[in-house]
């Protein structure tokens, strides 16, 4: 991490079985480069776990073991595990108007239905590659419910902007691809999520990269993304009641004064949003945004927080 360096030393006995867990992972990766086909973090680990000899040890007790083996691979080899053919679990759909390559198969995501195209976990360029696009900017969406609301409604169309949904923490390779369309394509991120520490939290990684991933930062964070909602102050703003607001418990509120000591959430402007969620209480998910009409937050929220840049960075 950064100027920090692990070692291990071949004739250490105590660190002798984390070397022949290591070239067991590697060995099969090169496997799956070599044959081109790829497979799960999960089936990496039952692939390499076997008794040792005429032992009773194992390679691996647990994927617990062999999962910290590939973080270490990603380091040493300064490559992403999809470049090493493992793959984790899909997760989240995308529609706009752009056509994609994936795979050798030309995807129109004009003409996706109201499912979307389904984000695979490897999307790097010698699998997903992006064709002629109109598109303007690229829009997050945290949850599903959301993300169908928005593909419904075609704000994607309207708008010409790409919706993506992560389900939630956005995995992977949702992660990489929305970078891949801010860098190749120069297109803007836009992130929206619940007002609470976990929308907050999610939107730092986007913009900043997980903790535990703080390695792979620089290709799969998108540092000039920006945040549009919801925010602490909009339930003023929009006139959203009380009756729509959820309280914030004894984990909520712990998580939201952990979060203003993160250097990202220094800002005035952040510390402000943080402090008002905590003093007022309260928390909003997206779907309170309803209550003012089932499609307000694609015709009106939306569209005015674009329009008055009204978003935080």
């Amino acid at each position: 991490m950064g100027s920090q360096k692990q070692k291990r030393y071949f004739f250490n006995v105590s660190m002798a079985k984390k070397f022949m867990q290591t070239f067991l992972v590697s060995e099969a990766c090169k496997e799956l480069i070599d044959s081109g086909k790829t497979t799960s973090i999960r089936d990496l680990y039952y692939v390499t776990k076997h008794t040792i000899g005429d032992t009773r040890q194992s390679t691996f007790e647990e994927q617990d073991e062999s999962d910290p083996i590939i973080e270490d691979l990603e380091v040493t080899v300064d490559a992403l595990r999809e470049e090493l053919h493992l793959f984790a679990a899909r997760k989240g759909s995308m529609v706009g108007p752009i056509t994609i390559t994936d795979s050798g198969d030309t995807i129109d995501l004009r003409r996706m239905g109201s499912g979307g195209w389904a984000v695979p976990s490897i999307v790097e360029e010698n699998v997903i590659s992006f064709g002629r696009h109109e598109a303007r900017y690229v829009l997050l969406i945290e949850k599903d419910a959301v993300w169908t609301r928005f593909n419904e409604d075609k704000y994607w169309k309207r708008n010409h902007c790409i919706i993506v949904q992560g389900g939630g923490q956005p995995p992977r390779g949702v992660r990489r691809l929305v970078q891949r369309l801010h860098r190749e394509l120069k297109l803007p991120v836009y992130v929206l999520v619940d007002n609470d520490p976990w929308g907050f939290y999610i939107y730092s990684v986007m913009k900043q990269g997980s903790i535990n991933l703080a390695y792979e930062s620089m290709r799969m964070a998108v540092p000039d993304a920006r945040f549009v909602g919801l925010s602490s102050f909009d339930k003023e703003k929009y006139a959203l009641p009380n009756t729509v607001a959820i309280k914030m418990d004894e984990g909520d509120n712990n998580r939201a004064k952990q979060m203003l000591a993160y250097p990202w959430f220094k800002k005035a402007h952040w510390q402000r949003e943080i402090q008002e969620m905590v003093r007022s209480g309260q928390k909003f998910e997206l779907e309170a945004l309803s209550r003012r009409g089932i499609s307000f937050i694609t015709e009106e929220y939306l569209p005015k927080k674009l329009k008055d840049r009204d978003w935080l960075e």
